[in-house]
């Protein structure tokens, strides 16, 4: 049984068929392709690393190969799908071609963001009669309201990483590497029950912390650094994200300023999440705050994004953003301001959007001297 219980899973088809295929007999798709592995998962719970899902209006078969056999049938239960195994040798696109064919259908949907040419041209080879139709976030439409299973398993996510950085936090003064203090962030994660971590943590001191995608080096972290660690836990699938800024020592006064000044923009930009609130609100929020400081220019990112089974997922956090939100929406508000002769700070919380304002999952202080 995957982390994603049968209770989670089991009405995710029927508002997936509802969305596709309830427009009655002038609809136009007869059949779904789900080949996004991350989507094949939100919907029926099954963790393989290849496979196919068919998602018709009355039915759905999973299309993977013989290394799950007993996974498929244990996993796929829960939903009401059916698994279908390619065994060693076989053909996988004539099976699928079969499946298709004995299901009637003669336009079929499939996820354009996700199918690469290569496997699109496949597809129209092997389907004889078929008109392969592209769709846009069908599922993820449905993945971007987390349910209380979902909300439940992200707040365990928050927590470890939580308490992962107040385990090892202390070390930032005992001069370590970028590299080693984010191994020992890790670890923490993981001994505390992290499946893995959200994305390769990322520890910036100093003039690395200019760089707000800064990848651990084997710089020492000295006195009068500042230091951003960006870093999350991936516990059953889900991500976890969360940015601190630490200096190390008393900070200079332009050090002092970037903290204040980032630390009262994250603060701005929290406050406004809720429900009906524009996203662009929010990044406005920060923004201005960030650009009456005279840095306009020093931040140089979006505010927020999405976070779920992907670490960056709808409904994004900027100044283009067209999204509303919503209760159920899980976001990010991670202004930054970066000075190469100064360093970089950047503060992120992940939020829920709820019915009267918002919860905040990552919960560790913002105190910003070690």
């Amino acid at each position: 049984m995957s982390a994603t219980s049968a209770m989670d899973v089991s009405g995710r088809l029927g508002r997936l068929r509802a969305a596709l295929f309830d427009a009655g007999p002038e609809r136009e798709l007869d059949g779904l392709l789900v080949s996004h592995l991350t989507n094949i998962r939100y919907l029926t719970g099954f963790t393989g690393s290849a496979g196919v899902l068919l998602v018709t209006a009355d039915a759905a078969t999973m299309l993977t190969d013989g290394r799950y056999t007993i996974q498929a049938a244990d996993q796929l239960a829960s939903a009401g799908v059916e698994a279908d195994l390619v065994i060693e040798n076989a053909e996988p696109i004539k099976r699928l071609g079969s499946l298709v064919a004995n299901a009637g259908i003669l336009h079929l949907g499939a996820e354009a963001q996700h199918v690469t040419w290569a496997t699109l041209t496949a597809w129209q080879d092997g389907f004889d009669g078929v008109d392969l139709v592209p769709t846009s976030d069908a599922v993820e439409a449905l993945r971007i309201v987390k349910d209380a299973g979902e909300l439940a398993i992200m707040r365990r996510a928050a927590s470890i990483a939580d308490d992962a950085l107040a385990e090892v936090r202390s070390m930032l003064r005992d001069r370590p590497t970028e590299r080693r203090f984010g191994l020992e962030l890790d670890t923490a994660m993981r001994r505390l029950g992290a499946d893995d971590v959200s994305f390769e943590t990322i520890v910036a001191s100093g003039p690395n912390a200019a760089r707000p995608h800064h990848r651990p080096s084997d710089r020492t972290i000295v006195r009068g650094d500042l230091v951003i660690l960006d870093f999350g836990a991936l516990v059953d699938g889900y991500h976890s994200d969360m940015s601190r800024t630490f200096c190390i020592g008393e900070p200079t006064e332009t050090q002092a300023r970037m903290l204040q000044v980032v630390g009262d923009a994250q603060a701005a930009g929290a406050a406004l999440v809720g429900p009906g609130i524009a996203a662009r609100e929010i990044d406005r929020a920060c923004r201005d705050l960030i650009a009456e400081a005279g840095w306009a220019e020093a931040f140089t990112h979006g505010t927020g994004h999405g976070v779920g089974l992907d670490i960056h997922e709808a409904p994004r956090v900027g100044r283009t953003s067209d999204a509303t939100l919503v209760p159920g929406h899980v976001v990010t508000v991670e202004p930054g301001v970066y000075l190469e002769e100064h360093g970089g700070v950047r503060i992120e919380d992940t939020l829920v959007v709820s019915i009267d304002g918002a919860e905040v999952l990552t919960r560790s202080p913002k105190h910003t001297t070690v």
